[in-house]
């Protein structure tokens, strides 16, 4: 069967010779495992879309349990994001956690978007790494349906919380007093600042995901908050986050 879609490369593998086998996000095909024949070879007309975080027009052919790759333009290659070593190692994580997130075969059009949306904004839009990685944590997992509740205090209703926490397994807001009656678990700090950036994420149109500014203190809880629900709602880590911690990281300056 002969499939026609776009779709963006989530991971590739070397494979015999000169192939590739490539985890692609499909816009209406969902998640499929794709070999790319002789694409390693320099006169290949799919090495460009066989590359890692490329989106490209595709055909498919489908026989059996194999899907083959035989046609590709690519679309965006996100050069901005390839050029630097942050962008780059921060993709790379994007790419990873959109794998773990989407399943075999189920088209998720709104994942792929979202991907694309961070992909451009790291590629395109002056933001702040730590923004664009809040984003993409939060509103991913808005699709995924575990969208953190927080409107108000979950005990006590006060819209406002004092010392606002957020509970991390059960993905509600509270205050810092009503911590004993959420329940068990990790619960992380949200200033003012970051609760109305968390509060931002989940209730903006995808047109304007990136349209507020935070503080450095406002953005950093921000960013801890959202990792820290992300690999508590999926149970695990990320290899590629870790990675991007080490190439970020900065010594300290020394105090003069």
């Amino acid at each position: 069967m002969r499939l026609t879609t776009q779709g963006i490369v989530l991971r590739e593998t070397n494979y015999k010779e000169a192939d590739k086998i490539l985890t692609v996000l499909t816009r209406d095909f969902g998640k499929r495992t794709v070999k790319a024949r002789g694409c390693r070879r320099k006169t290949s007309k799919l090495t460009a879309a066989s590359q890692l975080l490329v989106y490209s027009e595709m055909t498919l052919y489908e026989r059996g349990e194999f899907t083959t790759l035989t046609e590709a333009d690519p679309l965006q290659q996100f050069w901005g994001v390839r050029q630097d070593l942050d962008k780059l190692a921060l993709a790379s994580y994007f790419a990873e956690v959109t794998e773990a997130a989407a399943q075999e075969g189920e088209p998720c059009p709104e994942v792929l978007s979202l991907l694309l949306n961070c992909l451009y904004a790291l590629d395109k839009l002056e933001k702040p790494l730590a923004q664009v990685k809040a984003v993409f944590e939060l509103r991913l997992l808005c699709l995924m349906g575990y969208a953190p509740l927080l409107d108000a205090c979950a005990v006590c209703g006060v819209p406002e919380p004092v010392s606002a926490r957020l509970n991390l397994s059960q993905g509600v807001l509270h205050c810092a007093a009503c911590r004993q009656e959420v329940g068990g678990g990790v619960a992380m700090p949200l200033s003012p600042g970051a609760l109305a950036g968390a509060r931002y994420i989940v209730g903006s149109d995808p047109k304007h995901l990136f349209s507020f500014s935070l503080g450095e203190e406002g953005l950093r809880q921000l960013g801890e908050a959202t990792e820290a629900f992300l690999m508590t709602q999926q149970e695990r880590g990320f290899r590629t986050l870790d990675y991007y911690k080490q190439v970020t990281w900065r010594p300290p300056q020394a105090g003069g």
